[in-house]
């Protein structure tokens, strides 16, 4: 059977732990999008947390939305306007529209930081913007990247990910024979060990609580620690720390392992509102604190990096489930102690 005549199913979310998987309409492109046959997509945070909170942060969920940002695929008809790939181009899709709000000021050339902007699969909007976990969907021309001959789509459903990391990393500056450490070697953590590596880091530690990251981890080629190792995290003095874990002990943890005058990465999104952190210690040693959201303009470099192998990323995805059971993957990419990065197959 064909792409076009099966069912273009779909994962979607309706309210918190209600995740459906069915029929939706197939898509509708505007003269300046493209129809993608979706091959892979990959499970965030984002999306599990819609599925069991029915929110990601402040987007909250108020009407059903299709998931899914991360996503590769292949045109099957091109943009009627001209613009973007021709069919049959594999692509990977960079999800971000930056929108400004006419009011407030952000850098013309950090487009991620634009306040109004639209995210495919976020509920931060109302209406909100669709995702693309779908056999078969409509997506502005200027999001398709091609994906480089040779790198598997599978691979490629890794790209928006794998720049997030890559933009995380970058915001400690160049790190060509430091020391970095991780904290929280989850799929974003596990990327971000990739990102350390191709860039040239000297040595990188990663810490979790399970097994099976670190397993992952050491396969990537770095150090290990438990997570709850206190001593030898303090011992680490590392000079670049991304905190990839998004929680508070994570929090802590970054700022513990940082050597006087190094540098801390806030890559993982921490929960709204006051959070504790030792920020005398953040003081007197001199750290740099440093933020990073989404990522700006690296994407095509991180899909010219997985295409020459120089973006290694073996071992980070551990399932890979058809859409029809997409639900026991959500199941599967919820349990931190058994997976790693969980992919859709449409």
């Amino acid at each position: 059977m064909t792409g076009a005549a099966r069912e273009n199913l779909g994962v979607v979310a309706h309210a918190a732990g209600d995740l459906r998987i069915g029929p939706v309409p197939e898509p509708v492109p505007a003269d300046d999008e493209a129809v993608v046959e979706v091959a892979f997509g990959g499970v965030c945070g984002s999306d599990l947390h819609y599925w069991k909170h029915g929110a990601a942060g402040a987007s909250i969920l108020r009407e059903p939305m299709i998931l899914g940002h991360e996503v590769s695929g292949r045109v099957i008809r091109a943009a009627a306007d001209g613009t973007g790939p021709t069919a049959g181009t594999r692509v990977a899709a960079h999800p971000l529209t930056p929108r400004g709000d006419g009011r407030t000021p952000y850098p013309a050339d950090r487009p991620n930081l634009a306040p109004a902007s639209t995210y495919l699969g976020s509920a931060m909007h109302r209406p909100h913007t669709q995702g693309a976990f779908a056999r078969r969907v409509a997506l502005p021309a200027r999001m398709l990247h091609g994906v480089p001959k040779g790198l598997s789509l599978e691979t490629a459903a890794l790209a928006e990910p794998a720049t997030v990391a890559w933009h995380g990393l970058e915001r400690a500056g160049d790190v060509r024979g430091k020391r970095v450490a991780v904290i929280g070697a989850g799929p974003i953590g596990q990327l971000v060990i990739a990102a350390a590596h191709h860039h040239g880091a000297a040595e990188v530690v990663a810490t979790d609580l399970f097994e099976v990251p670190l397993g992952i981890a050491r396969q990537q080629g770095a150090r290990t620690l438990d997570a709850r190792d206190d001593e030898a995290i303090e011992a680490l003095h590392a000079d670049v720390v991304v905190e990839s874990s998004g929680t508070v002990p994570g929090l802590a943890a970054a700022v513990s392992a940082a050597a006087r005058g190094g540098t801390v990465v806030m890559l993982g999104l921490q929960r709204a509102g006051g959070v504790e952190a030792p920020m005398a210690t953040a003081i007197t040693r001199e750290l740099t604190l440093a933020g990073s959201f989404r990522f700006a303009g690296e994407f095509g470099d991180v899909l010219a990096a997985l295409g020459d192998g120089t973006l290694r990323t073996e071992g980070i995805v551990t399932h890979v489930v058809p859409v029809e059971d997409a639900l026991r993957g959500f199941e599967t990419a919820a349990d931190a102690s058994v997976s790693s990065k969980v992919l859709i197959s449409f």
